[in-house]
């Protein structure tokens, strides 16, 4: 079951663990999606070491939360979590994209424990987890979907779609969290597709907004604590971050969108982000890229 005792300043521990674990191991596979883990990692850090209901010795559970992560490409963020959480060995974590790995570059719910839906073409995250909540109403459960959408994925009209169905048929167990790092593969989103004004259009879909930063972790917590208070609508926390958050040269660079830092990349980034109350991302070495 979470630990629901951790502290604000233990659950950012977590969070510099988790951004440890995705830098070692995108540099160790040499490809995957730094930059959009990286932002959600205070996010995800909340979500599982603190207000999820969830227990890995049994990850199905019926009246478990459930946590989607719509924006599929960040999976080293959902893997690292899960490891950290104990519904896999740290180990694992070697063999990101690798042949015979059941850590894909995207998440595959036949393949890991705690993987609650195998997402990667954007846009289906949010529809799932409306499913998800009709089904646990149906069902005289309680649980609470979570989903993670990233601000370029919203140019998808399945988002706006699903956002119009919860907010239709009063999903109020559906807590969406949008990671507003403000970019997406093809560059800043103001450039791509223009998002604003974006609190005022999940309003008009009947959505209850809230905004907070989001890697500040107080506010994360109080903002969905306030979530789970919502009645007959369904809730959205529009975290604002920053793109590579934690290691300071890939901080809103396009580049770690979608390519794996170097060995000396991976080191510089391990340095900075250890260097932080002296982290030593529990322990686990990355051998660096084959």
């Amino acid at each position: 079951m979470t630990d629901t005792k951790l502290s604000p300043s233990e659950l950012q521990g977590k969070a510099r663990c988790l951004r440890c674990h995705i830098i070692g191991m995108t540099a160790t596979a040499g490809s995957g999606h730094p930059g959009g883990s990286l932002s959600a990692a205070d996010v995800v850090a909340a979500l599982y070491f603190r207000v999820l209901r969830h227990d890995p010795r049994n990850p199905q559970w019926e009246d478990r939360d459930r946590f989607v992560l719509s924006k599929g490409h960040a999976a080293p963020v959902l893997y690292a979590a899960l490891a950290e959480s104990g519904y896999f060995p740290r180990e694992l974590l070697y063999g990101l994209r690798k042949c015979d790995s059941p850590l894909q570059g995207h998440p595959d719910m036949q393949q890991l424990p705690g993987v609650e839906a195998s997402t990667g073409s954007l846009g289906q995250g949010l529809s799932i987890a409306n499913g998800m909540a009709l089904a646990g109403r149906l069902d005289g459960r309680d649980y609470r979907v979570y989903v993670l959408l990233g601000d370029g994925e919203v140019d998808e009209g399945q988002i706006w779609e699903a956002a119009m169905a919860a907010s239709h048929y009063e999903l109020d167990k559906v807590t969406a969290i949008l990671d507003r790092n403000r970019q997406q593969i093809d560059g800043w989103t103001k450039d791509v597709m223009s998002l604003e004004p974006l609190a005022d259009k999940w309003r008009a879909f009947g959505w209850h907004v809230l905004e907070t930063d989001g890697h500040d972790m107080e506010a994360i917590l109080e903002a969905l604590m306030a979530a789970q208070e919502v009645n007959g609508q369904p809730s959205i926390v529009i975290a604002h971050t920053t793109k590579g958050k934690g290691a300071s040269f890939m901080e809103n660079n396009l580049r770690f969108h979608g390519s794996a830092p170097s060995r000396d990349e991976m080191e510089r980034g391990l340095g900075e982000i250890r260097s932080e109350e002296k982290c030593k991302a529990c322990g686990v070495q990355y051998p660096g890229p084959c």
